[in-house]
């Protein structure tokens, strides 16, 4: 297992449980307590983690994995999730993305469609998130719009107040929203409540409102609120997503695709 593959599982394991114990978690990795103590105390170097006696521990309530770690997770059903949100999309539309890995793999369905091969522009996308803008803007036939604002390290999105004023001035047929948490009573939300305040705006500002969310995000609770529920229109999750949740997304009038 390579150090990346290790760091990842790592991290993965730690927002599972809260806390990691360093033999343990050797044990279940199948490699020396000393190779877990020097990646736990160079993730702690990084923030990423605090180190305790004997393992590690997160941040706190609000831990959220940095988007670089996150890519590897539910990555196939991130992937037919965005498949089915690109679809969603018409030709010469405007369209609103947050940042984020499931709303990444939207932004590249929707580079590779045939039908968005050519136009001027074929789709304008507005985005607030560095690496999708980074990723869309070698495609000539896209017009990307950036927001201003200060770049989050975790999450390579735009925040602050800066971006109020690009987004102040547009209106947006589509805003597609990654979330870390949607449920049907409280709304849709995230990590940080600056990046919760720009995705609130493309809320605002799109006459249509859809949530890209693997289903282990449905029906969980985060600490900075997006957008109540009836703002959506439009949910598109994976197949694995418990029916009682499902049904209460449809009875609060929105719109499940489950794929």
């Amino acid at each position: 297992m390579s150090r990346d593959t290790r760091w990842k599982t790592l991290l993965d394991l730690l927002v599972e449980r809260g806390r990691l114990d360093v033999e343990e978690t050797a044990a279940e990795l199948g490699v020396s307590a000393a190779t877990i103590r020097r990646d736990l105390d160079q993730l702690a170097e990084q923030q990423l983690l605090v180190r305790t006696r004997g393992g590690a521990v997160v941040h706190g309530v609000s831990y959220e994995l940095p988007l670089r770690y996150k890519t590897a997770r539910r990555a196939s059903e991130k992937q037919r999730i965005a498949r089915a949100v690109a679809e969603l999309v018409a030709p010469g539309e405007v369209v609103g993305l947050t940042g984020g890995t499931t709303t990444t793999e939207v932004a590249r369905a929707l580079a590779v469609r045939g039908d968005l091969a050519a136009g001027s522009p074929a789709l304008t996308v507005v985005t607030n998130a560095l690496n999708i803008a980074a990723e869309l803007a070698v495609r000539p036939q896209f017009k990307i719009v950036v927001t201003g604002g200060v770049a989050r390290a975790q999450s390579y999105e735009l925040v602050g107040p800066l971006a109020d004023g690009v987004l102040g001035q547009i209106t947006l047929d589509v805003a597609v929203l990654g979330v870390v948490a949607f449920d049907a009573t409280h709304g849709a939300a995230a990590h940080d409540e600056a990046e919760a305040a720009v995705d609130r705006l493309l809320c605002e500002r799109a006459v249509r409102v859809v949530v890209a969310a693997d289903s282990g995000k449905l029906g969980r609770r985060a600490f900075a609120r997006i957008c109540s529920a009836d703002a959506v229109d439009t949910l598109v999750t994976d197949s694995a997503a418990d029916a009682r949740t499902v049904r209460r997304f449809e009875e609060a009038g929105i719109r499940v695709l489950a794929v």
